[in-house]
């Protein structure tokens, strides 16, 4: 039995209203089951009930035992003197407020459905699923799905407007200069991404602004500060870059110590760091100002012609600054686009809209309903109980679901789990 199963059949009001009673035999009449916190104090604030003849207002604690209320100290704690009901699926001993009078107590299992009981056992019953639901997962209704997917999506946004909130502290509002440390960390993907990140941030964005004339001095700039001019190589390529570096860190006094070491093994050569380096140099020398450009596109296509940028000429035919390959323009891929709008873009606009007052959702929808969906291990699991996820706001929503739901057992908040359950 979870806390969480008790939280749920108390908000919801699973239980037979009309028969309650407390362990004292009281009846008791239930206006308002009252607000539900998720911080500390007690589990529901300002119910309103009759209990015998006498109406209360107040908040309402849930246990599994009795007794986890001296075990939680609650008799030692003022904010719970404010508890007019105890709701417990065991009775087990009888509990107090700071000044010794009684709480009554209300045990559920007198009083739950036992559909409801068997539909909660039944959702948790067998360890070793991937997900709880899993054998039910494919019969929910697409109404009741996508509409929680959606809710999802959006709720994932939030959790990403954390980062971006916090960088805004960091560089005082800066949002260009946050907009370029996000898209520098996607620029760098899964391997790269925290490398590519600390890079950014030892650069101030006032530096990129007043290097942004010259694509080869903004590469410099960001090879520099990445550790990459470090290696003595002789072309003449190599030997600008350095040059131009060297005049930039002294004039900007620039230090890279706390710039994480870049990673080559295991990526494919498209993704090696030089060539991530080159058209992220390329794409602010096209774009002096980018992020406005971004906030003001509302279509793939607006996004897509943004992004039509390629390295510089000198990695048409190498990956590194040694050897040289197969001559190709190393442009960037839609695909790549696509995960830069997943986890720079979208965000960033998300949270841009929301802190000007702005309505942005209907865009934000559109743009992510016709993204392709990723692919990863999640997706292609649940992919595997329903064909479910056909475009980027729903993988999105998936990666959201499990991380923050299956993962943690919170079937209860979920509004699947919640649907199978009643």
């Amino acid at each position: 039995m979870q806390e969480d199963f008790l939280h749920y059949i108390w908000k919801h009001k699973k239980i037979e209203l009309n028969k309650l009673k407390t362990t004292d035999g009281e009846t008791v009449l239930v206006t308002s089951v009252g607000q539900h916190n998720f911080n500390s104090g007690p589990d529901f604030f300002n119910a309103q009930l009759q209990i015998g003849e006498q109406l209360w207002a107040g908040n309402v604690e849930i246990h599994v035992n009795s007794s986890d209320w001296f075990l939680h100290n609650h008799e030692q704690d003022k904010a719970y003197d404010t508890v007019i009901l105890h709701v417990v699926w065991e009775h087990d001993t009888d509990v107090f407020r700071n000044n010794n009078t009684p709480i009554p107590t209300l045990q559920l299992k007198d009083f739950t459905s036992k559909e409801v009981l068997n539909n909660y056992e039944k959702l948790f019953s067998k360890s070793g699923k991937w997900i709880n639901c899993e054998n039910d997962f494919a019969s929910i209704e697409d109404f009741l799905l996508n509409n929680w997917l959606e809710r999802l999506y959006f709720e994932r946004l939030e959790r990403k407007s954390e980062t971006i909130q916090d960088l805004l502290k960091e560089t005082k509002n800066d949002w260009e200069a946050v907009f370029f440390i996000m898209l520098a960390k996607n620029f760098g993907l899964k391997v790269n991404g925290e490398s590519f990140y600390s890079m950014a941030k030892s650069i101030d964005f006032s530096i990129v602004r007043k290097s942004q004339a010259n694509q080869q001095t903004l590469e410099a700039l960001f090879f520099g500060q990445a550790g990459l001019l470090e290696q003595g190589f002789e072309n003449a390529y190599y030997l600008e870059l350095v040059k131009d570096y060297q005049f930039l860190k002294q004039k900007f006094k620039l230090e890279n110590d706390s710039v994480m070491p870049l990673q080559f093994f295991r990526l494919r050569p498209p993704n090696f760091p030089t060539i991530r380096i080159s058209q992220l140099a390329s794409l602010y020398y096209e774009h002096k100002n980018l992020f406005s450009k971004v906030m003001e596109a509302k279509s793939l296509e607006d996004f897509y012609a943004l992004f039509k940028v390629s390295a510089a000429s000198f990695w048409s035919s190498h990956y590194t600054f040694q050897k040289t390959s197969k001559a190709s323009t190393k442009t960037l891929t839609k695909s790549f686009v696509d995960l830069l709008l997943i986890n720079t873009v979208l965000p960033i606009k998300f949270c841009y809209s929301k802190e000007r007052g702005e309505e942005s959702d209907a865009i934000i929808l559109k743009i992510a309903s016709d993204l392709a969906s990723e692919k990863n291990s999640i997706i292609e699991a649940f992919n595997g109980l329903r064909n479910v996820s056909n475009s980027s706001l729903q993988s999105q929503a998936l990666l959201q679901l499990k991380t923050e739901y299956c993962a943690k057992n919170k079937c209860l908040q979920c509004a699947v789990g919640s649907y199978l359950v009643r």
